[in-house]
């Protein structure tokens, strides 16, 4: 059975493990959160200096209890022989460059999965985005999802400055690449067509939690349409500006499995930072996120 605690007080996640679990080891405390066998408010945490509040719930799992994350604490949603879905956490590249010798997801879970082992990355997800990321095991595989790309159904949960008007809409303006990294709305000879479909889940006076819908699969797509909108993704320094962490996660793919056939469901539920993210300038919520 996991380990309960609560802090009472704002503190931050190893100085509170140090103090409430002051019979352990420092070094047994350290490789729990490394191998991803702690959890707050039901969500795997590896920073020593990730922040609590009081009254958040942790959880501390013993290494068997955890089989489901592999090294660097990456948590396995779904996998077989044709595919592997993982929760990537925010901070983490979803592959390597080589400019940016960095840790990375796709490093990180063939791993896991032991020596010699081939993994194609089907999408990628922005460092600072967390959520459902898709690999699969074959250049095959990985090209048949990629061709049905448009038919997969790809569920973000947002947290966005001020509130969207209507609640509810589609954002169809074509993207493209600027200066500085930055990703441009409108009319270019290289702008590509880019569909975002978002509708209001939970709003207060100053920000509101959208649920959003990718027809198409454009690089920082939903960061540009929002900030073109005059709503930027709270966090999102690049467009916006800085809070806590950026408030985008990859919520769930749905798709049909290019060898079997059957749809595959994979979700990984809305961090709790977004709901503080939310509160934080509001004093009441109008209704529930599903």
């Amino acid at each position: 059975m996991p380990l309960f605690l609560s802090p009472k007080s704002p503190t931050t996640l190893l100085i509170f493990l140090k103090e409430e679990l002051s019979d352990w080891r420092p070094r047994t405390v350290k490789e729990r959160l490394q191998r991803g066998c702690i959890t707050v408010n039901g969500e795997m945490v590896t920073h020593h200096g990730f922040a609590l509040h009081p009254d958040d719930s942790i959880e501390i799992h013993s290494s068997s209890q955890r089989t489901a994350a592999p090294k660097g604490g990456i948590q396995v949603l779904f996998q077989d022989e044709s595919l592997v879905g993982i929760l990537k956490p925010e901070g983490l590249l979803s592959v390597g460059t080589q400019d940016v010798k960095l840790k990375h997801a796709l490093a990180m879970v063939r791993e896991s999965l032991g020596p010699n082992q081939k993994l194609w990355p089907v999408h990628r997800l922005d460092r600072e985005t967390s959520g459902v990321l898709l690999f699969a095991r074959s250049r095959e595989v990985c090209d048949a999802v990629k061709k049905s790309w448009q038919e997969v159904t790809k569920t973000y949960s947002v947290v966005v400055e001020g509130r969207p008007a209507p609640p509810e809409g589609v954002i169809n303006q074509p993207l493209y690449d600027g200066k500085n990294l930055m990703v441009k709305v409108g009319s270019h000879s290289e702008a590509k067509e880019a569909i975002t479909r978002y509708k209001t889940l939970e709003a207060g006076p100053r920000r509101t939690l959208l649920e959003v819908h990718l027809d198409t699969g454009r690089r920082h797509q939903i960061r540009a349409h929002m900030a073109w909108l005059g709503h930027t993704v709270v966090g999102d320094t690049r467009y916006g500006k800085k809070d806590s962490r950026m408030a985008l996660h990859a919520r769930r793919l749905c798709f049909q499995h290019p060898i079997t056939g059957k749809e595959i469901v994979l979700e990984a539920k809305t961090p709790a930072v977004f709901m503080k993210q939310l509160a934080s300038v509001q004093s009441s919520r109008s209704r529930s996120p599903k």
